[in-house]
């Protein structure tokens, strides 16, 4: 926790996103009174934001001075504009490039030019700006490279109308509430799961009546017997360990669906400062390289200009509560170097960053810093999914799909999938994980009240 305020930090999930009727994390935030007098509002919850929050910004470009907003606007309107318009392309048989990333680029290709009224000057900044929006896509959908996200299914997501609002007590409020309402020791934390058995004959000791399908083994050498087990794992961790973490393994058909589906990572960079250089109203510092183009490739050199991929930060609200804190978000390759390096390193780059933008070469260091290292994390490796190149919504459906397939087999559902990466369109999101969760006991509660 950081020093100062008694203000916490969020490491995961961040927001709400569109805080709504139609979203079940906001009804069961909103019924346990855990959200702020604001996001509650009415007209707050009929926001289309479109799952890009328009918080009151200031952009500051890499020359040292804050960019001109109507500038930045006329470029971010380009922008969603492109990306509204990739909807056009769900189902298409052929659409035209296979990635969001590569359509963008060749579409500010062929528009930039006439923009800016022909001007070098303003046709350069255009491409910077577009280039940052291209980043802040990549931090929202999980993904190094809007080249890696697909074209065609990437308006299967859906976004809900609301002003995206944070939890004042933290997310883990919500969970904590959910948990009160549970019988003591029902959840068992810090107990990893070494492996799951299904499709066997397994007894308890001393008791030869009662076979169970299913044998999950822990990493401390505790087993539990099971009719069904419903596995919420992040996708990084079935990237990685299905083969060995399900015995026998998963059909063929599951293996790939986890093998081509997109999952990356998406840190936080916390930093506190004893006094805000920025302005009380300014919720967001937008950061811009002007030097950068999204029609040229970018530098390869993690090391020296990872930092680069750095989309800005949100000030965490209300200083009170936090202190004067910046949240700043980095995704892909850039954000897992970031893990590697040391506080004092990243401490570093962020004051290098934070005074080549203000134009203050004197600005004051941060106070602390403090981040998430989602791709290190051994159970999550990465933060959540997208639909890559290569894979489609089906595939999202695949995973979910629960197991043994064949539906006359005696022993149905003895492995059910929910998370995130499992819902075809709310994936990333809690309130997709939320709604998949559901899904899967809802599917047992059928199983159970089946006439026998």
């Amino acid at each position: 926790s950081l020093p100062a305020a008694s203000g916490l930090a969020e490491m995961g999930a961040h927001w709400i996103h569109g805080p709504s009727p139609g979203n079940p994390v906001f009804c069961l935030a909103s019924r346990y009174g855990l959200l702020g007098p604001e996001a509650a509002r009415e007209e707050n919850q009929q926001v289309e934001a479109g799952g890009h929050p328009p918080m009151p910004s200031v952009t500051y470009g890499s020359s040292g001075k804050v960019l001109s907003p109507e500038a930045v606007r006329e470029a971010r309107d380009l922008f969603y504009a492109l990306l509204a318009s990739t909807r056009a392309f769900q189902g298409s048989k052929e659409p035209p490039w296979p990635s969001v990333g590569q359509y963008v680029r060749a579409e500010i290709a062929r528009t930039v030019p006439t923009m800016a009224g022909g001007q070098e000057d303003a046709r350069r900044l255009q491409l910077a700006v577009l280039a940052a929006c291209l980043k802040l896509e990549c931090c929202i959908s999980g993904t190094h490279s809007m080249d890696l996200v697909a074209l065609e299914p990437f308006g299967e997501y859906v976004s809900l109308p609301g002003l995206d609002c944070t939890f004042p007590g933290g997310y883990s409020s919500l969970a904590e509430r959910l948990l009160s309402d549970l019988p003591e020791g029902t959840v068992l934390l810090s107990k990893a799961v070494r492996t799951i058995q299904w499709q066997g004959s397994f007894r308890e000791e001393g008791d030869d009546a009662r076979v169970f399908p299913v044998r999950v083994e822990c990493e401390d050498g505790d087993v539990f017997l099971a009719d069904h087990v419903i596995v919420t794992v992040p996708l990084g961790f079935l990237k990685e360990h299905h083969q060995e973490f399900f015995q026998p393994p998963l059909p063929e058909r599951k293996a790939k669906a986890i093998r081509h589906l997109g999952f990356g990572t998406n840190n936080k960079i916390f930093l506190e400062f004893e006094q805000p250089f920025w302005e009380p109203q300014q919720q967001l510092l937008e950061v811009v390289w002007e030097d950068e183009s999204p029609l040229e490739e970018p530098s390869a050199d993690l090391e020296a200009n990872w930092f680069r991929k750095l989309i800005g930060f949100v000030v965490l609200q209300p200083p009170e509560q936090h202190g004067h804190v910046l949240c700043g978000f980095i995704a892909g390759k850039e954000s897992e170097h970031m893990e590697t390096l040391s506080d004092a390193e990243v401490l570093s780059a962020m004051t290098r960053v934070l005074r080549t933008m203000t134009g203050n070469p004197s600005l004051p260091a941060p106070r602390s810093v403090l981040r998430s290292r989602w791709h290190s994390a051994p159970y999550t490796r990465g933060s959540y999914s997208y639909v890559a190149v290569g894979s489609s919504g089906d595939d999202i459906d695949v995973l979910a799909q629960p197991l043994p397939e064949d539906p006359r087999d005696p022993r149905p559902l003895q492995l059910l999938f929910a998370g995130e990466a499992t819902h075809r369109t709310f994936y990333s999101t809690t309130h997709g994980a939320l709604l998949s969760g559901w899904r899967e006991a809802e599917r047992l509660n059928q199983l159970f009240q089946a006439p026998a």
